[in-house]
């Protein structure tokens, strides 16, 4: 027994000192090997850690990657075996020990990236019926991915790249999936990767992109490469949730041709609009003929919708207050305030038809990232229907204190991220104005530009467009109005905004 044993051990070290000596052109008994007392799941990984080194081949059995490899010099199996866990073949196949693999990997570049090192940790830690909700909930996100029960979490990761949802840069998604399914364990553990991403000391990114993939091997024996590559740091938020991307100077180029910033755009330039419901929609109509159509068309969309009529501005600014406080916001992805009263161009009088009324421009303020935290790095929704009294009609004083301090929310969440972003981004303000004798004529009808934005809402092929080209459509209805309508009755509309991103609400197939 001993003699076998120390038979085996030689012919290890000879291995090993041949696969030194041949600068990594690996002998073909030692692949067949390894190959051959790897299972299914670890043959799986390992496909997926070398999917940048040989991307054409990223789906070949293993013993075909390990050849194309080994041919480009690019074979890291002391790395690779120890990324997969079998420190048993580290010491029977290579001689050499798992400390020793984790010195070198701590002193010399990495064959594998460190996202690809992540995806395969968070894999080895969600159990199967975890990796069936991550699929159901990414049919919210892309409804004709083709996805087997049986596929496994690096399955998912490798099916969400080709669509470009997921890169190392690009993570969130993971993220939000991994927070639905109270996995906030391994959620920590992307936003350790992406803080690492922000204290690195030297120029190399903390991730090998697909032009670092082409430069020569780095391996566990080879002395220390520079590629002489500078690498920045660049900000970027996704609703609200600091990323940061570390990208190179030299632009990395994909397989298909298309430049890095290319490639990211698509879900990177929108809001996330997943959450289930999508938000609050708060509804305050103080003139009664808009509600019922208002409160079908956001349920339909996906919203909680809140209904209020006939509010005294008081009765407004405690609804404000109530709904703002609500810790629902914190797993929404928006909100929505649509308001339709009497009032002057900058103020909302409610059913009081006093003077000044309260300021429009505090309206939003009740829902800001300082306001209301929950709410920071969303998108925040105003539609606003105002039927204009003209001065002389209105009451000239008013005992309103429109002045006062307003309630600031208070909120135990802290967050990280929450100075990258200006508390009065990510608002949307759509204000029409008509003047009120159109009520006078017609009590019970309700708002055209209501109407418009509610058929614009409700057709699911408008639905495919962003929220501001519906807007511009929107625009275009009302000037149509204009043309054959009573001048009295011409609507005027306003749109501002601090958006950062596109919003699009979701098509459900």
């Amino acid at each position: 027994m001993l003699a076998s044993g120390l038979k085996h051990q030689k012919r290890a070290d000879e291995l090993r000192e041949q696969f030194v000596m041949t600068q990594c052109q690996v002998p073909a008994a030692l692949i067949h090997q390894i190959e051959q007392e790897l299972d299914e799941d670890e043959k799986e990984m390992i496909i997926f850690l070398c999917r940048d080194l040989v991307p054409d081949l990223s789906n070949a059995d293993i013993r075909v990657l390990f050849g194309a490899l080994n041919e480009k010099g690019k074979l890291g199996l002391s790395e690779l075996l120890y990324r997969v866990r079998r420190f048993d073949l580290l010491r029977r196949a290579l001689g050499t020990e798992k400390t020793s693999v984790e010195t070198d990997l701590a002193r010399y570049p990495r064959v594998v990236s460190d996202y690809r090192v992540l995806m395969v940790e968070i894999n080895e830690e969600l159990d199967k019926q975890e990796v069936s909700s991550l699929l159901f909930l990414l049919k919210d996100y892309v409804p004709r991915m083709k996805m087997t029960k049986d596929k496994s979490f690096l399955g998912v990761v490798s099916e969400l790249e080709k669509l470009n949802l997921v890169a190392p840069n690009q993570l969130d998604l993971i993220e939000d999936c991994l927070q639905n399914i109270h996995r906030i364990d391994l959620k920590k553990k992307i936003q350790k990767y992406k803080h690492e991403a922000l204290s690195i000391s030297g120029s190399q990114p903390m991730y090998i992109n697909a032009l670092q993939a082409s430069l020569p091997n780095l391996t566990l024996i080879d002395p220390p490469y520079s590629s002489g590559m500078q690498s920045m740091p660049r900000e970027r938020s996704l609703n609200g949730q600091l990323a940061v991307q570390m990208e190179p100077v030299h632009t990395s180029v994909q397989e298909s041709g298309a430049s890095s910033h290319q490639v990211k755009k698509g879900y990177d330039d929108r809001y996330r609009m997943q959450s289930q419901p999508l938000g609050i929609c708060l509804i305050i109509d103080c003139i009664g003929n808009d509600t019922d159509l208002l409160e079908v068309t956001f349920k339909a969309l996906g919203f909680e919708v809140r209904c209020h009529k006939y509010l005294s501005v008081e009765a407004m600014k405690q609804t404000f207050h109530e709904v703002a406080r609500l810790q629902q916001h914190r797993d929404y992805d928006s909100f929505i305030c649509i308001l339709v009263s009497r009032g002057s161009p900058q103020s909302i009088f409610c059913i009081d038809q006093t003077f000044p009324g309260f300021p429009l421009d505090r309206v939003k303020k009740f829902f800001t990232g300082d306001s209301c935290p929950e709410l920071l790095g969303k998108p925040k929704l105003f539609f606003i229907q105002s039927y204009i009294v003209p001065a002389d009609q209105q009451e000239p004083t008013s005992l309103l204190e429109v002045d006062g301090n307003e309630q600031k929310i208070t909120t135990t969440t802290t967050r990280f991220w929450s100075c990258s972003i200006p508390p009065v981004a990510d608002i949307f303000w759509s204000q029409c104005k008509v003047d009120v004798s159109v009520l006078e004529r017609s009590s019970g009808s309700s708002s055209y530009y209501l109407r418009c934005l509610a058929e614009l809402l409700c057709n699911p092929h408008k639905r495919k467009l962003s929220l501001m080209d519906i807007h511009i459509e929107l625009n275009s209805r009302l000037y149509d109005w204009n043309r054959t309508s009573d001048p009295q009755q011409n609507y005027s509309l306003l749109l501002q905004h601090t958006l950062r991103k596109k919003i699009f609400f979701p098509v459900k197939s």
